[in-house]
């Protein structure tokens, strides 16, 4: 999917203003943020607040392209929970605004249950 995106951002972007693109692949881990162990996550999404994000940072000065795909149901340690990409004309424009969303998106998007 990453090199689907990146071929489609390549085509579609002013390469005038595009320096850089930035991939984040969110795993399911084997523990929880406190430390305990887990077995896997059931996951579900706010797609309204996903597509106002999107639209959010498509408008920041310096970014190209964003792109995201969440992983919804249950998910196994290793899963993939999410793809995210965004591109721009720099590395100061873009990777502020990657770990931003992602932030933004595991706090107000995605809803996760371990067990």
């Amino acid at each position: 999917m990453i090199n689907k995106w990146i071929n489609e951002i390549k085509k579609e972007a002013d390469p005038r203003e595009l320096g850089m693109i930035l991939a984040h692949n969110g795993l399911v881990r084997a523990t929880s943020k406190d430390g305990k162990p887990v077995s896997g996550v059931k996951l579900s999404a706010d797609h309204s607040r996903l597509n106002q994000l999107i639209d959010e940072y498509k408008a920041k000065d310096g970014i190209q392209a964003v792109k995201v795909w969440i992983n919804e149901g249950d998910l196994n340690i290793g899963d993939t929970i999410m793809y995210v990409a965004v591109a721009g004309r720099f590395r100061t424009d873009v990777l502020p605004a990657l770990e931003c969303l992602v932030s933004a998106i595991k706090k107000e998007v995605v809803v996760e249950q371990e067990y």
